[in-house]
């Protein structure tokens, strides 16, 4: 593996070389979870060593990438309107045109770009990210389309370049791969089955991250609290290390199975201070019967016992969670079960999705799929619980003192900064600029639905 991403070096040493004296650029639309978001990374990382330069402007640009999910709703949608779009700028800027991600693992996704989009130069899945280079200088020279993709699991390569979105925060890909197989995702049979990095690769990734300044990271995997290093190495262990590394002062986590939150992997997560107080716990249904639809190896009272015994153990603790409504023969009580949850649960945020079918997934041949102005009542009902849930949950931080990391000045008001809460609550203030980067406490002196209002005692 480590000669793979060596002759990889060649490949870009080449195309650098193409490069020479020529201002390029490139562009890369990252489409679905933080997972791509960190393969879009690395692809940044080889691109900029390759002589190109990173532009929001389609017009500068010679190499497109569009990185695919197959999760989201509409991704298909996207997808071809983007190829549309790029196909005239293609042939007016000389451009490559390189689509990659999980969508690609789809055989009548592969077979549609074939037929419909000709114009596409590069194709590569989700386990040959790190071939990139070899394949643009293979476009490039060779004027030919490449499409490179392995149908089997992947494996985990070292070492690739990377460039940040942030200088502040980081992710951390410490696993790939599911293998849980839940009927609605398409996950498994695109990213391969679980398949853990090596503890010392994932922390030695973490102190360069320190060294550099960094003061979070987000430990990444489709299931991450499943993560297994070594036999006697698991994500307990991870976190423990990872609280040890200097600099380092928040440390997240997404996106983890409730069936994996063991005894082991809660006294850690209370033991270890800089871990966040905010735990995402994806409940998906509030009903048992469409929770074993689903396959997702718990009920709905499992679940609730779960938070209950995560509360005892750390009782600063709150909750976020995945929630699809409208899945293939949901009821209204089944529905209503699942308004159950949230009222007892009272969640800081919900990510909400409304069902939407994934072509090979076991959901999609399931009968009595649900209408869609039923899915979209439901929908609105949970939106309206849950905003109901916010007011009053931001009640309670008014008076308190908040650690926030300070990411930046506000959007909206240029004379404000803007940082979260460990509970990911956004929070603007007034205060100088040399505080970006910095974790500091806030008092939090009022609520706005949305954000957070603070105050900094000034010397």
């Amino acid at each position: 593996m480590e000669n793979i991403v060596k002759n990889q070096k060649k490949f870009i040493d080449k195309v650098k070389k193409l490069n020479e004296n020529i201002k390029k650029y490139y562009n890369i639309l990252t489409m679905g979870c933080q997972l791509n978001e960190n393969d879009s990374e690395k692809l940044a990382g080889m691109l900029e060593e390759m002589g190109y330069e990173s532009t929001e402007d389609l017009n500068l640009a010679s190499v497109y990438i569009l990185n695919t999910c197959c999760v989201r709703e509409n991704a298909e949608e996207k997808l071809f309107g983007k190829l549309g779009e790029l196909k005239k700028l293609k042939y007016q800027n000389n451009g490559i045109i390189a689509v990659c991600g999980c969508m690609m693992q789809e055989k009548h996704i592969q077979d549609k770009l074939k037929n419909s989009y000709p114009y596409v130069d590069i194709i590569f899945g989700t386990h040959t990210l790190q071939n990139f280079p070899e394949d643009l200088y293979n476009s490039i020279i060779g004027k030919k389309k490449v499409k490179d993709i392995l149908d089997i699991d992947g494996e985990i390569y070292e070492g690739l370049p990377i460039k940040r979105n942030s200088n502040k925060t980081a992710s951390v890909t410490i696993m790939y791969g599911c293998n849980n197989f839940c009927s609605y995702c398409i996950v498994p049979y695109v990213r391969g089955r679980e398949r853990s990095r090596k503890p010392e690769d994932i922390l030695k990734e973490i102190n360069n991250l320190a060294k550099e300044g960094y003061k979070e990271v987000t430990l990444l995997g489709q299931n991450v609290n499943s993560y297994k290093g070594r036999e006697d190495y698991g994500f307990a262990e991870l976190l423990r290390d990872v609280q040890k590394i200097e600099g380092i002062e928040i440390i997240k986590f997404v996106s983890p199975h409730p069936k994996d939150f063991t005894d082991d992997v809660i006294a850690a997560i209370k033991d270890c201070n800089k871990v966040s107080r905010l735990l995402h716990l994806p409940l998906q249904s509030g009903s048992t019967e469409v929770l074993k639809k689903m396959n997702r190896k718990y009920t709905k009272e499992q679940y609730l016992k779960l938070v209950d015994k995560i509360k005892a153990q750390i009782p600063d603790v709150l909750f976020s969670t995945d929630i699809i409504v409208g899945f293939p023969e949901e009821t209204e009580q089944d529905f209503e079960d699942t308004l159950d949850v949230v009222r007892k649960v009272n969640f800081e945020q919900i990510f909400m999705f409304i069902y939407s079918r994934r072509v090979g997934t076991v959901a999609d041949k399931m009968k009595n799929q649900i209408p869609e102005d039923i899915k979209h009542e439901r929908f609105d009902r949970l939106k309206n619980l849950f905003e109901e849930q916010v007011v009053l949950n931001n009640e309670k931080y008014i008076g308190t003192t908040q650690k926030i990391l300070v990411e930046g000045v506000s959007k909206n008001n240029s004379k404000m900064l803007t940082g979260r809460t460990d509970s990911n609550k956004v929070v603007v203030f007034e205060g100088s600029q040399n505080l970006i980067g910095n974790v500091i406490n806030l008092k939090i002196i009022s609520e706005h639905k949305w954000y957070l209002k603070g105050e900094k005692k000034f010397p």
